[in-house]
């Protein structure tokens, strides 16, 4: 285990993009987290994965430390690919792994496509990577129809007394209740961040997380899923069996990586529900992948 992770900063395309860096030994892995959270929520998850592997989680565009973006021409799963790369090349990360969950998985994805040499293997879990067809049947990006977690997500309560109010609350109703305690303190701590009068806000602005599920936002879920036809990298993909997403989706993208899906007991969020497992699950997919002996 390692004490809290390094913060830096690095710039890439004029927005200054956060990292967390919990070091450990053994070969670069990259943490790419879903839309509205930031690097901190694999906190006990890095913890258990410093014995195996350089740990780095990126803080996307727009989230955690990372400078706000709510322009919608700036949130390209591209565009943020390759701040992905410019957080590795800041740090003398040549070749590395990516664990992307969710939107990190879509990003993962764009990077891995970017930068085949660079990117060794790709474990995705609930990717956001979705059929034209799917994605217009489910309103999720189709044009002139914001879809429902969009709306959601502009009326999340931004503004809060305190981070121990935060964790009342989130821990209290799904679907964050389900994540570890750990997990959830490490969102809460790193995506949230201080108010002058004393209180805290949203360190990802919600009409940043509304922007990336809605139809606004340039190369979304369809671009990323026709680029998983061009990843070179070995690759894997899980899903939870209890998902409140489509599961056709995650079939879906292993049919087109030419690999067996993985059922994970839990939701969406499958990966931050249980540490051990998590760590297991992970540590077994890159030795699987030939990136870990």
């Amino acid at each position: 285990m390692t004490d809290s992770p390094v913060a830096g900063r690095v710039v890439s395309d004029g927005l200054g993009i956060a990292y967390l860096d919990w070091g450990g030994t053994g070969p670069p892995l990259l943490l790419l987290h879903p839309n509205g959270f930031c690097a901190g929520v694999y906190d006990p998850l890095a913890r258990g994965l410093v014995g195996r592997c350089r740990v780095v989680g990126v803080d996307l565009r727009g989230h955690g430390g990372s400078d706000d973006v709510t322009d919608s021409g700036l949130l390209g799963n591209d565009a943020i690919a390759m701040d992905v790369l410019a957080v590795a090349d800041h740090l003398g990360i040549h070749r590395f792994a990516i664990l992307g969950v969710s939107f990190g998985g879509a990003v993962g994805i764009e990077a891995a496509v970017a930068a085949p040499e660079r990117v060794a293997a790709l474990v995705l879990c609930e990717a956001i990577a979705i059929e034209a067809g799917a994605r217009e049947e489910q309103h999720f990006g189709a044009v002139g129809a914001d879809h429902p977690l969009a709306i959601g997500a502009r009326r999340r309560r931004d503004v809060w007394d305190d981070r121990e109010a935060v964790l009342a609350s989130y821990g209290s109703r799904p679907p964050m209740e389900a994540l570890d305690p750990e997990a959830l303190a490490g969102y809460v701590r790193w995506g949230f961040r201080d108010r002058e009068d004393g209180g805290v806000e949203l360190a990802c602005r919600p009409e940043t997380e509304a922007l990336v599920f809605s139809s606004e936002r340039c190369h979304g879920p369809v671009e990323a899923f026709e680029a998983l036809h061009r990843v070179g990298s070995p690759s894997a993909v899980m899903a939870g069996m209890h998902t409140d997403l489509d599961p056709s989706w995650f079939v879906a993208q292993a049919d087109a990586l030419d690999v067996d899906l993985q059922l994970v007991e839990g939701g969406h969020f499958c990966l931050f529900e249980d540490t051990d497992r998590a760590v297991r699950l992970v540590d077994d997919n890159l030795r699987a992948l030939g990136y870990l002996t």
